[in-house]
């Protein structure tokens, strides 16, 4: 695999998944650091649609941390997937709606950056994906884990990047309608 196929984001190969950003969850977060979450996991969610990428959405013990946001939960395509386990790689439905995508380009967002999506990002590493983490639209309840898990998920191979960089990576160059349209969203 060559430095295009792991740090280049491929539209066509690609596959936005949002991780547990829920209720309980959110009210224990910082509220400025959880508004750049929200802001930036919805500027990925317009772009993965605008450009035809699937989304998987995922819920961590509904009945104990409730649902996604509202915010969040209005711009999916269809319903998040509720797990038990901390990587969503350990629930079935997770992985069949995944190998249905076709897609080896996994973009991660949600929380919390050291236990669910840390542990997502390891179990797909491992299958063989490309897995990109988008640092200013994950985080934990605080910064240190937050910066272990980028930590950690940089040291096992994963691309840690921003909203901006993979909106500019999808849409290739300038001057179509998309990046007419999604351009507007990261200025």
């Amino acid at each position: 695999m060559g430095i295009n196929d792991t740090y280049f984001l491929d539209r066509n190969n690609a596959v936005l998944i949002v991780i547990d950003v829920q209720e309980k969850l959110c009210r224990a977060m910082e509220p400025e650091v959880l508004s750049m979450l929200i802001a930036n996991s919805s500027i990925l969610m317009e772009s993965a649609r605008e450009l035809s990428l699937p989304v998987i959405a995922t819920e961590q013990y509904v009945r104990g941390l409730g649902e996604t946001i509202e915010a969040v939960k209005s711009q999916f395509p269809t319903a998040a997937l509720e797990k038990i386990t901390f990587s969503c790689c350990g629930d079935v439905k997770f992985v069949e709606a995944l190998k249905a995508t076709g897609r080896t380009q996994i973009i991660l967002t949600g929380m919390e950056t050291h236990v669910c999506v840390l542990q997502t990002a390891l179990e797909l590493l491992e299958a063989g994906f490309v897995v990109h983490v988008v640092r200013d639209a994950v985080m934990s309840r605080h910064e240190k884990n937050w910066l272990t898990g980028l930590d950690v998920m940089g040291a096992a191979g994963a691309v840690i990047t921003s909203t901006e960089t993979v909106v500019f990576q999808l849409l290739k160059r300038a001057g179509t309608e998309e990046f007419k349209k999604l351009s507007k969203l990261v200025r």
